[in-house]
């Protein structure tokens, strides 16, 4: 029960980790910080007034509140790590404000388990869901488990890179058993069957934006080093950054277009002396890995295929009519039509919304 009296004593206003872990020197437990009054509490001056009233209201109103809380989390399947805990990763409990406890589904990575954020823009272009799908998949790879936050965007595709190949923890800003967004419903099911869904907040809180900065430094906690793609000058993914920064972790950054707005971010980084990286395997050498696969060979290609693969790109789809615009030698309809689907077949071409790109790189 330890850790539910923990996760209760979070629940305050104002009582932040630095002063839990100061209390946590002078009395053995979260029970006994729970049960003592708030005369004894006052009396040790660790705490302001403001988070001491707080903790006497909710202990006032909901006395019962930790074991509450332990049967909440028993009938949802969810399990609760503190700081105190065997399993607490050892990389988070380095930072300055670690979570006293923290909810989560799934299994913690391993003590020495490599773990590496990726953050980046909700309003992602194909070129940043690219570069996300295949730097995360190659990572994954070749062991290191990618943390991100399960947002729109970059986040999501994340998270799926990795899943093709290994590991991903999702770090939330709500509750475990909510869905946010929505549509990442049963994405957040696969990461918790091959990883984990964290969360400091106690199930059922909704998403808020005050929860999200405090949702950052959890994402660079858990990371050896934090990779950024696609971020505007002003974004959540700075933020993180610049908590790895603080915390003295690694940062790299993708660079992209000087015109686009999502990479600006990206370039104030380099500026500032993060590590330019364009291939996961700049990455991999930081911590002496390599993949765990081979890299699949391109299937051989006839020459009318080849022509057509040429004019396509990663990141902007064409229509069969651009594509035959765009052929040295011109074309009908049908036969590259059937081109097209040949190339389907064999994984290097696909299609969204009646328009072609080339699949992901392995």
């Amino acid at each position: 029960m330890e850790e539910y009296f923990l996760a209760a004593l979070q629940r305050a206003s104002g009582l932040g980790s630095v002063q839990l872990q100061r209390l946590m020197q002078v009395f053995p437990g979260g029970k006994e910080i729970w049960q003592a009054s708030a005369s004894e509490l006052a009396a040790l001056g660790v705490i302001p007034a403001s988070a001491l009233a707080s903790l006497d209201a909710l202990r006032r109103e909901r006395p019962d509140y930790p074991d509450q809380l332990a049967e909440s989390c028993r009938k949802k399947g969810i399990r609760v790590c503190s700081i105190r805990s065997e399993g607490y990763p050892h990389c988070l409990k380095e930072i300055f404000d670690p979570p006293i406890a923290f909810f989560y589904r799934g299994t913690l990575p391993e003590d020495g388990a490599v773990c590496l954020g990726m953050v980046g823009s909700r309003r992602f272009s194909r070129y940043g869901e690219q570069v996300a799908l295949d730097f995360a998949q190659k990572l994954a790879e070749a062991g290191i488990v990618i943390v991100s936050g399960a947002a729109r965007g970059i986040d999501t595709c994340a998270h799926l890179g990795a899943l093709k190949a290994g590991r991903t923890i999702a770090v939330l800003g709500c509750g475990v058993d909510v869905a946010y967004p929505s549509e990442n419903r049963s994405l957040l099911q696969k990461i918790a069957e091959a990883g984990a869904v964290i969360s400091e907040y106690e199930p059922g809180t909704p998403p808020l934006p005050a929860f999200f900065p405090a949702r950052n430094r959890i994402i660079s906690g858990l990371s050896r080093g934090v990779v950024v793609i696609e971020a505007a000058r002003r974004s959540g993914s700075l933020i993180t950054a610049e908590l790895a920064l603080n915390e003295g972790r690694d940062v790299f950054a993708v660079p992209g277009s000087i015109f686009s707005d999502t990479s600006r971010g990206c370039h104030a980084l380099i500026q500032q002396g993060a590590k330019l990286v364009t291939e996961a395997s700049d990455i991999l050498s930081e911590y002496g890995k390599t993949r765990g696969k081979k890299t699949r060979k391109t299937p051989e290609l006839s020459r009318e295929e080849a022509a057509v693969y040429h004019v396509l790109s990663y990141e902007h789809p064409l229509s069969i009519d651009e594509i035959i615009f765009s052929l040295k030698d011109g074309g009908d309809a049908s036969s590259v039509s059937f081109l097209l689907l040949q190339m389907q077949l064999k994984g290097i071409v696909v299609e969204k919304s009646h328009a072609y790109l080339r699949a992901e790189r392995e």
